[in-house]
């Protein structure tokens, strides 16, 4: 494995995803809701756990950047699958696994500059952040740890999808449920219906806004620990499928 050549196949799909439609997916689609439901909703919304609503869902909008970098890993795997273009690469000096964790290293740099840049949104509208540095390292350790996670998901999709369609359909559908179905515009509360409640509990994303709300608010706890250290685990199993299923979708392409 060749150090050297990862980065040359991240810096690679960097370029390939800045363009116009991709920057306004990862920094004006977030911002904007950041801006306009933070400000819609805070006077129809009663203050949340003692904050304003646009203070909590500030952090809620860092979080849903580690499912956006996601998209992008597995966006790459299949447009190079179906273009032809990763036989190509593989032909050349980069090896299966260099291919791989330039992937996940992408997702990763996405999701970590998209919260910044979130982070960064929120201290003009709030205009002032009190972040300990015990909440900061919660909230970097669970960005990276998310992206990561999101990053497997859709690599994992990605390998067996072969339509474009289905493809685009399954990601449009996995956005939307994922987002909505947590903590990122309203809190769990026990008055939601059973289904919902159902999805929280199983949604990834419920976790990591719950961590990174956790250190925006400074309000670091022993359950941040335990939840830190579950999606740590399951992060590692869903790697280790997304590169099994990788492994086998190139073995098609022989």
């Amino acid at each position: 494995m060749n150090p050297r050549n990862i980065a040359r196949l991240v810096y690679r799909n960097i370029m390939v995803n800045t363009d116009p439609a991709s920057l306004v997916i990862l920094i004006v689609l977030p911002a904007m809701y950041l801006i306009f439901f933070g400000y819609g909703f805070q006077s129809l919304i009663a203050p949340t756990g003692g904050e304003s609503y646009l203070r909590f869902l500030s952090p809620g909008i860092m979080s849903f950047q580690t499912l956006i970098a996601g998209t992008f890993g597995g966006s790459m795997l299949w447009a190079d699958r179906r273009f032809g273009m990763l036989t190509q690469l593989l032909v050349g000096p980069f090896t299966r696994l260099e291919y791989l964790l330039g992937l996940i290293i992408t997702a990763l740099i996405f999701g970590l500059v998209g919260a910044f840049l979130m982070l960064f949104v929120a201290f003009a509208l709030l205009q002032s952040l009190s972040v300990t540095a015990v909440g900061a390292s919660l909230m970097i350790g669970s960005i990276t740890v998310g992206s990561i996670l999101f990053g497997s998901i859709m690599l994992l999709i990605s390998a067996y999808v072969e339509s474009n369609t289905t493809y685009n359909s399954i990601q449009v559908l996995l956005l939307f449920f994922v987002n909505f179905a947590s903590p990122v515009f309203y809190p769990y509360s026990s008055s939601l219906p059973v289904a919902i409640r159902v999805l929280f509990f199983v949604n990834p994303l419920t976790y990591i806004a719950n961590m990174v709300r956790d250190g925006f608010l400074s309000t670091v706890g022993g359950a941040d620990a335990l939840q830190f250290a579950t999606l740590t685990i399951l992060t590692g199993l869903l790697l280790a499928l997304s590169k099994r299923a990788y492994d086998v979708s190139l073995k098609s392409l022989s």
